[in-house]
């Protein structure tokens, strides 16, 4: 049974080595951070994950969509049941049909999800530079090297471009966010 075990934490071990050196080579790594989380006894701060719930409701949410959560996931990062209800009462969500056949909105419930900020992609890309604002919802799972690679990219934006590439008018440079091969800088991008 030892043996057992010690070829198990072998192989995850290798596995782990594999799978860091793959997400090397897509591109520039993010520095890792040091998370409040990471760790056996690692916790999360909840009065930094309320603040960051905030930033997002202020900031980002005029262009970005959490589409995939819900008011009621609000629980996990601490807010109470009052709390909840008064967050997603704040937002005017689309619901029906009424007996009439007619699309009505109401006040937001806990089971609701987030609104998006637009009523589809397309309205999305021509308020955005033609370049449709990712969904927040999953991000930290969604990308090579999770959280890191979410500070990394917004700390990350510089002044002026490399030598070599060029950037379209109103865009930034960020080393960080992955350029395809056929990258066409008049193209909108992110």
């Amino acid at each position: 049974m030892r043996k057992f075990a010690l070829t198990a934490i072998a192989a995850a071990f290798a596995l782990t080595a594999f799978a860091n050196a793959s997400k090397a080579s897509e591109g520039v790594v993010p520095p890792e951070m040091d998370w409040s989380w990471k760790g056996l006894f690692g916790t999360y701060d909840r009065a930094q994950l309320q603040r960051g719930f905030q930033v997002f409701k202020n900031v980002c949410a005029s262009c970005h969509s959490m589409r995939y959560l819900a008011f009621r996931n609000l629980e996990g990062i601490g807010f109470n049941d009052d709390q909840v209800k008064a967050i997603a009462a704040e937002y005017d969500i689309e619901d029906g049909p009424n007996d009439d056949g007619e699309m009505f909105t109401r006040s937001g419930k806990p089971a609701d999800h987030f609104p998006s900020p637009f009523p589809n992609a397309k309205a999305a890309a021509a308020a955005n530079g033609g370049a449709t604002p990712p969904d927040l919802s999953l991000m930290a799972k969604a990308r090579a090297h999770g959280p890191d690679y979410i500070h990394a990219l917004l700390t990350g934006y510089e002044e002026e471009a490399p030598a070599g590439v060029e950037m379209a008018e109103g865009k930034h440079y960020n080393h960080y966010f992955p350029v395809p091969p056929d990258f066409d800088a008049a193209a909108p991008v992110w």
